[in-house]
């Protein structure tokens, strides 16, 4: 493959990936506590991630959502969101290459363990963004905290699912 052609599918890849996010995190899904939602953009955030790496990972990750946040009203979390998923995608990425090793279940530690930091980055960095940048104090911040966590635990389950299915096909 030409390097022409491989960065042209690499920024096509990037594309669909942000184009999944944006829709993935349009997508809601009710939980039941306190009229709580999760949605599936994080579980395209990590896979950005894993699949794109670090760079062209980072900006669909961090593109697709911010979208999402422009399209559903929510402009206002859209600066936040943007350097949050970025950080999420490239750190998915490089604590996965740390962890995983040819074994298969090394790889799906890998994915578990990576997901569960980058969800840790989710959740501290909305928590510093709503009560230092929003003004909404520690504990309005501190209240938004479980729901993140939810969203979080959701997203780690699914991608780390959906990554294993994707390297069977060779993505």
């Amino acid at each position: 493959m030409s390097p022409s052609r491989s960065k042209s599918y690499k920024l096509t890849v990037t594309a669909l990936f942000a184009a999944l996010a944006c829709i993935a995190t349009m997508i809601i899904i009710p939980i039941g506590i306190q009229n709580g939602y999760v949605n599936l953009g994080d579980c395209i955030v990590l896979s950005a991630g894993w699949v794109l790496g670090p760079v062209y990972g980072a900006v669909s990750a961090a593109l697709g959502t911010m979208l999402a946040d422009i399209f559903s009203g929510y402009a206002y979390y859209a600066p936040a969101t943007f350097i949050i998923k970025a950080i999420m995608a490239a750190a998915a990425y490089y604590i996965y290459r740390l962890i995983a090793k040819k074994s298969v279940i090394s790889s799906i530690i890998g994915s578990v363990i990576s997901a569960i930091l980058a969800e840790a980055i989710m959740v501290a960095g909305y928590f510093i963004f709503e009560s230092v940048f929003l003004g909404l104090g520690t504990a309005a911040a501190i209240a938004d905290i479980p729901g993140n966590a939810m969203q979080g635990a959701f997203a780690i389950i699914i991608a780390s699912a959906l990554h294993e299915q994707l390297k069977k096909i060779k993505i």
